[in-house]
């Protein structure tokens, strides 16, 4: 169970990231823990070959939390009918749509489509400000949705996201049923800009949940079991000179 040190307190809600369900076990009793995401990709690492029995595995482990699945066509046609399906799985499921297809082109007519219709979306791979513009301008402001933003990502490019964030914090303020989820954290640094921009949501991973419990440690404490550390695998290892 996640334990937070002391600047842990926050407002920012955490969504487990994996597909792994003996993770999501664990974490599904963990009341720091508010919701649940997975991906095409997270499946695939995990060994998952049959979709729909780990999607209704998984929100038998999840109770009400929220828990988004991805649509995996790159027809906008078989998307639609991929994400009605998905959302028919239980009124606690936001149906992840990529903001465009692999060439490029514009998921907006669908997310309006389902939008309009109440089924709740979680739009993914978003990085751009005219993304997010575009998302929220294509959901129906009186459904609830979710917009990933996928910080990490736009780190990966050199770039800082947390300009990038804080704009996008204030773009959605016209709409308050829309959340922003930072996505993709590289670090638990992250969690703190991402709750300190205003943000409601991110997404972190099990190896960066078992970093947590650090938030706020006291930094010599931090230098001392690092001392110890090398200490203790340079005996393990039987070094000598």
């Amino acid at each position: 169970m996640v334990q937070f040190a002391d600047r842990a307190q926050r407002t920012i809600k955490i969504f487990a990231d994996g597909a792994d369900l003996e993770a999501i076990v664990g974490l599904a009793s963990d009341p720091v823990i508010a919701g649940f995401t997975t991906n095409p990709t997270l499946m695939r690492k995990s060994g998952v070959t049959d979709y729909e029995k780990f999607a209704r595995q998984a929100l038998d482990l999840v109770g009400d939390r929220p828990i988004s699945f991805e649509v995996f066509s790159d027809e906008f046609d078989e998307m639609e009918r991929q994400a009605r399906l998905m959302s028919s799985w239980g009124a606690n499921v936001y149906v992840k749509i990529p903001v465009t297809d692999t060439l490029g082109n514009s998921s907006a007519r669908l997310i309006t489509d389902l939008s309009a219709e109440g089924i709740r979306l979680n739009v993914t791979a978003i990085l751009s400000l005219r993304q997010v513009r575009a998302v929220a301008e294509a959901l129906t402001p009186s459904v609830g949705a979710i917009v990933s933003v996928f910080a990490g990502r736009v780190a990966d490019t050199g770039r800082d996201p947390v300009p990038l964030m804080a704009a996008a914090v204030e773009l959605l303020a016209a709409f308050p049923r829309l959340e922003l989820l930072w996505a993709s954290p590289r670090e638990v640094l992250n969690v703190c800009q991402a709750e300190d921009v205003g943000c409601d949501i991110i997404t972190v991973t099990p190896d960066l949940l078992a970093k947590l419990s650090g938030l706020g440690r006291d930094l010599e404490d931090v230098s001392l079991a690092t001392v110890r550390m090398f200490h203790d695998d340079a005996n393990t290892a039987g070094y000598k000179l």
